[in-house]
């Protein structure tokens, strides 16, 4: 992995909760995340040691996403994945030095694509 020493769990505090300033207000996404998300200062809490555990290996984050997403498949599509993306780079991308944004924006690739063969994916018959 390249030189990430300008990520830190502040700066990732800051994307996490300027993102989802931007997730909430979303036409496509904000709805559901709306409501689904009771509580929103204590869930930044919890993505933001989501994100500090996935980004700076520390150990915050104890819970489990794919039964978290699972719960609310009947309203999740993959276009919702696309919209997801595309808030995150633009977040990242504002907030974080290029490199830094380039690998939330790879992470989050990955984990989008996770979660979409958690939700989506069907063994053909």
């Amino acid at each position: 992995m390249a030189d990430l020493s300008e990520l830190d769990d502040p700066g990732l505090r800051r994307v996490v909760d300027a993102f989802y300033e931007r997730v909430r207000t979303d036409p496509l996404i904000g709805p559901v995340f709306n409501d689904a998300i009771h509580d929103w200062p204590a869930h930044l809490v919890l993505l933001g040691d989501f994100w500090s555990s996935v980004m700076l290996t520390s150990g915050l984050y104890k819970g489990r996403p794919v039964p978290a997403h699972f719960q609310h498949r009947e309203r999740i599509t993959p276009a919702m994945f696309d919209r997801w993306l595309a808030l995150w780079a633009a977040t990242t991308n504002e907030l974080m030095a290029p490199r830094a944004a380039a690998a939330l924006q790879d992470r989050a690739a990955r984990i989008a694509e996770s979660l979409q063969l958690a939700l989506f994916f069907k063994v053909p018959a």
